[in-house]
């Protein structure tokens, strides 16, 4: 009974890391119909950088990574838009993200990739980075 519930935790904490990778690389933001700017993740931290010159929500902060999306931690998207996470949207086509508030979806995010911006190298699949 223990080797069951040894190996079905196993399988758990690897399909679980493995998904929460999807959430790591270079997100191009859009709020509603206008550009909100870059947004790159990786190893529990993050940066933004705003479409907006001298906006004071561009800047470096900390994120916790779940299978799901992140919660933002600290940091100027916290302290200047009030983020707190940012959900995964994973299903058919391009992976995208919510980032979110307490009261609302602030932007929508998708892998830069995918953005029409950037050109995937020759041979590969668009994915998060």
């Amino acid at each position: 009974m223990r080797l069951i519930a040894l190996s079905a935790a196993f399988l758990i904490a690897l399909s679980g890391s493995a998904f929460a990778q999807v959430f790591q690389g270079n997100w191009y933001c859009m709020a509603g119909d206008q550009k909100a700017g870059v947004l790159t993740i990786y190893n529990g931290s993050y940066g933004f950088a705003s479409a907006v010159y001298g906006d004071k929500s561009s800047g470096v902060g900390a994120v916790q990574g779940y299978s799901d999306g992140v919660t933002f931690t600290d940091g100027p998207l916290v302290t200047e838009l009030g983020i707190q996470v940012g959900r995964l949207l994973v299903g058919e086509g391009a992976p995208s993200m919510t980032i979110e508030n307490a009261n609302a979806i602030v932007m929508v995010c998708t892998t830069l990739q995918n953005s029409g911006l950037v050109a995937a190298p020759q041979g590969t699949t668009p994915v998060a980075q």
